[in-house]
Parts: structure tokens; sequence; C-alpha cells
């Protein structure tokens, strides 16, 4: 059996009622972001679930109780004390223009919310990553879910579907599961005017339920908007544009290998890019409302999510085509352990106003092309391990066809090379833990990052 619940009206209303429903749990919700100025609280909207339906399943099935989430994870979250959710989320939202104007008012959508989290409250650190799914692929993309990260530090993740694309993806591929979908206002709306509305809405859903809660009985400290890609590049026109004419829902923002706003507001904004996104020695400066990272080598869609997303891809599509690319594709630079550390920072940087530390930004030659070492790698920038200590060549540039440009290279260095490089295994172990210590420091990755690294160069024959 689904339930149902209708989240308050505005913003006062719903913060009345999170309150309420803390104090049932045992605990106390905080307060939402203030609103701006003459801004606008988003409307209710209305959660039906968690929808029934689990890995095995038919995604044809008539019945929706014998079918599964588009993209549900292969990982072991019960393993791991996490639950894997999805839910319907319902309502009337405006749609605006990418320049902010308000196009309409209480357009009826409908659309659905992926929800991965702790269990229990003992598990949870009390912030939820809310992501923008990606589309640029045809499909939902759950681009940021990154699990190690996530569920080592005990964040909570919500993918939300507010774009046209994906959301007609997934009512094709199992109507009977999304087939009610619509975010485009019957056909009025088709370049996703409505979505900013709809991810506002998501969120005010999470922060402040009534009853049943997509997140259970968690208690949410901060709701971190977080986006990749194309979808970083929808969440800085809403940060430009929207936001200032709304009622905030969110508390920070993590603006991922894609476009960060360059308005100044009041919530922190964070951009972390690859050496893939970073194609100008003109950067805009770090504030106190504003850092941006670029990681050496790493890819805008390198070998760690590719190689997590393919099981999925084999599953819900059917076995992807081989990539062939002008170079050998897919950096093994592993942007998620950056991101992890980036996500802990933007909550210290809301929580007491500790900011995150800068970080030097890849080196430019004065004819605007990259600086690269003798190997072929970037100079500058954040450098982890497998930069400072490398056994391969990974750099965030390839070319040929399809996403190949995003994809970055990987060749891996001969025996003759690794073995002039580093005299001796101890001498590479030692090398990579040097280098990881160093990260940890300088607040670039976390611990646990750290030490997955410096198992694996343990564990590994490099070296004479």
């Amino acid at each position: 059996m689904t339930a149902m619940f209708r989240p308050g009206s505005r913003t006062r209303g719903a913060l009345l009622a999170g309150a309420i429903a803390a104090v049932l749990v045992g605990g106390a919700f905080p307060a939402a972001p203030a609103a701006h100025a003459g801004a606008q609280a988003a409307p209710a909207a209305m959660v039906e679930g968690p929808l029934p339906g689990t890995v095995p399943g038919d995604r044809l099935a008539p019945d929706i109780e014998d079918t599964y989430p588009w993209f549900s994870t292969t990982v072991d979250l019960a393993g791991a004390g996490y639950v894997e959710q999805e839910f319907i989320l319902s309502g009337n939202a405006d749609a605006y223009s990418a320049t902010g104007a308000l196009l309409a008012e209480d357009v009826p959508y409908r659309t659905r919310i992926i929800v991965r989290r702790p269990q229990r409250n003992v598990q949870f650190n009390g912030n939820v990553l809310v992501e923008w799914q990606n589309v640029t692929a045809g499909y939902d993309l759950d681009a940021l879910w990154s699990p190690q990260q996530i569920v080592d530090r005990g964040y909570a993740w919500v993918g939300v579907s507010a774009q046209r694309v994906g959301v007609s993806q997934l009512a094709g591929w199992s109507p009977a599961r999304y087939g009610s979908l619509d975010v485009t206002g019957g056909g009025r709306f088709m370049a996703d005017e409505m979505s900013y509305d709809i991810f506002s809405q998501a969120a005010r859903a999470l922060r402040a339920p009534e009853g049943v809660s997509p997140l259970g009985n968690l208690r949410v400290n901060n709701l971190l908007a977080v986006g990749a890609s194309q979808s970083a590049g929808r969440m800085a026109i809403y940060y430009q544009s929207v936001l200032p004419q709304i009622s905030p829902v969110f508390d920070g923002y993590g603006f991922v290998v894609g476009a960060a706003p360059t308005r100044v507001g009041p919530e922190p904004v964070f951009q972390i890019l690859s050496e893939t996104d970073v194609r100008s020695p003109v950067r805009p400066p770090d504030t106190d409302h504003f850092r941006r990272w670029e990681v050496a080598g790493a890819a805008h869609s390198g070998f760690h999510g590719n190689a997590y997303r393919a099981p999925l891809v084999a599953r819900d599509l059917g076995a992807a085509p081989p990539v062939t690319c002008d170079q050998p594709p897919l950096s093994h630079i592993p942007l998620q352990d950056v991101l992890g550390a980036a996500y802990d920072h933007l909550v210290r940087w809301i929580d007491d106003g500790t900011p995150p530390p800068t970080a030097e930004p890849l080196a430019f030659n004065p004819d605007g092309t990259k600086s690269r070492d003798a190997l072929g790698i970037a100079q500058g920038g954040i450098r982890l391990s497998q930069v400072q200590v490398p056994t391969a060549l990974n750099t965030g540039e390839n070319s040929g066809s399809g996403f190949c440009r995003l994809f970055g290279t990987y060749i891996p260095f001969d025996a003759a090379t690794l073995d002039q490089m580093y005299p001796s295994h101890d001498a590479y172990a030692d090398m990579v833990k040097a280098a990881g210590l160093a990260n940890v420091a300088a607040g670039y990755i976390g611990p646990q990052d750290e030490h997955r690294d410096r198992m694996e160069a343990n564990r590994s024959d490099v070296g004479g």
C-alpha cells in the first residue's frame, strides 16, 4: 500500500508542520533558509509512495508491483544500512524563462524522485544531496551518485526528475510505472520552463513533510542542491534568475563539471571541475560565497562512473556499444574523491561559516593551451595521487565520435617506464601514501578515500 501526504502550502505552514513532525520523531527540524525579500514560497506538492516493485522485475509488466525503478542501483544498500525508494511528486508549478521571466502560474505536473538514504538517524549525517538528474544521454542519469563517498559519510541522496527528456523516456520505458508522468503542463512548456519550480517543490517535500516523508524519520539539517554538466547549467539558471523570486529551500549549491552562476547570493556556491571542463585561463575569483576547484587529469565523464553504470545500462537499455575514440578513453582519476570532500566543506561552510580551502588552478601556457609536464600530464590544479605518482597518462582531453571529448584519456605506462620511475614497490607505495596524506591535509580528499588509494597501491605490482 502506498501512502500520500501534502506539505504545507506556504513557508510558515510548512515549517510549522515540519516542527510538529520533528517532535513526534524525537528531534527538531531546522528552519528553512530565510526567504529573499519579496520572494514567493513554493506551493504545496503531493507525494505518493514509496512505489512498489524492485529488481528483479519486468519494466513492461502491466502492474506496477511487478516493475522496478529506472537505474535502480546494484550497490548492496541493505548491507550498508541504506534503503532505495521511489516516490511520485505532483502538484502545480510555475513556469519561468531562462532569464527568470514568469511565464505561467500553477501549471499541473507529475514526476518522480528516487531516494537512497540511511535507514536510521544514527547512520545519517543530517545532510541530503538533492541531484538534478542529468538528461544529456536522453534519459535520467544519476551522475553524482558515488556510493563510496556518499554512504561512507552518511549522506542521503535524492534524484529529481525535472526535465521533459528524462520523464518522457521513463514513461516509454515502463508505462505501468511512469506512464502518468508529465512535466510539460500537457505539452504547453516543452523547454523545461517548469523544471525550476519542480526542483524547489521536490526539496520542500524533503524539508517540511507532513505524515509520511520521503526521508522516513531522518532529521534533516541541510539540503544541498547538486548537478553535473547539463544539470549544473540548469541549476545555474535557477540560482541566477529564478531563486531571487522565490522562497529559498536549499542551504548550499554544488555545481559539478559544468557552469556556475555569477550572481552573488546568500547561499554558498561550490564549483568542481575536471580538466576537461577548464578551457580558459580566465576564471572567476574565489570569494566569501564562491569557491572553485579544478582537478588535474580528471575527465568530465571518467572511468569510475562509466564502470558503475555499465551493468545498469545493460540491464535497462541493453548492452552499450563499445567506446572508440582517437585516444584510449576514460581517465581513471577519481574525481568522486574530491566531490566527497567538497560536500563536507560545503556543509561546514553552511553550518559555521568556515569556507573551503582554496586550490591552485590548472596551469596554462602563454598561448592559451594547458601546461603539461614531460609525460603529458597537466600541471597545476588539485593533484591526486594518480597524477602526482602516475602509472599512466590520465588527461581530460580526447576526441572522436559521440561523447569522446568528455571521456579523457587513459594510457598505462609500460613496464620499463614504471621500473625507471619507481625502483622498488615500497618506494612507489610510500610515494602514493605521501601524496594522499598531503591531499587529506589540504582538505581535497577524505581519509577514507586516501586509505582506499593506499590499499590499491599496496596490492599493485608497480615497482622493480
